[in-house]
């Protein structure tokens, strides 16, 4: 199994060792869709799973979700999140294992989900229907400093509820002078383009999984496709994810890389617990 370039008390110390003065942000891969965005000593988590509920839940099925990469940190150590999102019910980024710690340790963070999750949601975490923040497709809400804009995805489809509500979202969070776009799951559907590009985004960090039917479960962007988005919606920087983190669901991400070359789209790919600084956006 791979290890995190930064773990547990290696990986708390980078967080700490940032300079909370700076315009600058700072960002931590977690694994999968999650990061930790800091900015001025504010802390944001997407989409953290960190927990090996999905290993044991299907341990003895016949699609075993085997880990590539060691866990990054203890929820219980992350005790100053101050906002966290999940962009859909998937377990990978609505996981209780992880959720529920961190709303143990911190009392006051916000928990960002598309509104007509919202049953779900209070059932999966066994919380009041009151505790988290829907929102839907041009909804806009603020947990100070970040303000969250409701973007829809496609999880194969734009499914929504009765109300016309998105299951699925991806979510662009501006705070101070910076714009990041974190997809959750998505395809590239029609009109993605014109909802992105007047956000014009300095990271878009976007899945690189693919969309394989023979795996049983829903599909993301490949890297061709999601160095090919970011280009079209004029992201300053994009980060790969959703990948190295289950043995039947990967990606190697030379194929994203080589892309993002050809079309001359900065990028950068992250290890597991690895930090990047928005310092290299030029």
């Amino acid at each position: 199994m791979k290890l995190p370039l930064l773990q547990d008390d290696a990986f708390l110390d980078s967080v700490n060792d940032t300079d909370k003065q700076s315009d600058n942000f700072y960002l931590w891969w977690l694994g999968q869709s999650g990061f930790l965005i800091q900015w001025r000593g504010h802390h944001l988590l997407l989409d953290p799973y960190l927990s090996d509920s999905l290993t044991l839940k299907y341990a003895q099925t016949d699609k075993p979700h085997i880990r590539i990469t060691e866990r990054v940190i203890n929820p219980l150590s992350l005790d100053f999140i101050e906002a966290v999102t999940s962009s859909h019910n998937h377990t990978d980024h609505l996981d209780a294992a992880t959720l529920i710690p961190l709303m143990r340790i911190n009392p006051q963070m916000k928990l960002i989900i598309p509104k007509a999750n919202l049953d779900f949601v209070c059932e999966r975490l066994k919380c009041a229907q009151d505790y988290p923040v829907g929102l839907n497709e041009g909804d806009c809400i603020s947990v100070e400093p970040f303000t969250f804009h409701g973007v829809p995805a496609a999880h194969n489809q734009l499914d929504r509820d009765d109300l016309g509500n998105c299951l699925y979202m991806g979510y662009v969070i501006q705070f101070g002078t910076w714009t990041v776009y974190h997809s959750g799951d998505t395809l590239w559907y029609q009109g993605m383009e014109e909802i992105l590009k007047p956000f014009r985004p300095d990271v878009a960090i976007l899945p690189i999984n693919g969309n394989k039917p023979e795996r049983r479960v829903a599909g993301n962007l490949n890297g061709p496709e999601a160095a090919q988005l970011a280009q079209s919606i004029g992201a300053k920087m994009v980060i790969p994810c959703h990948y190295d983190m289950f043995t039947f669901n990967t990606a190697d991400p030379e194929l994203f890389k080589t892309t993002a070359e050809d079309l001359n789209q900065p990028y950068q790919v992250l290890e597991c617990g690895e930090r990047w600084s928005s310092d290299v956006i030029s």
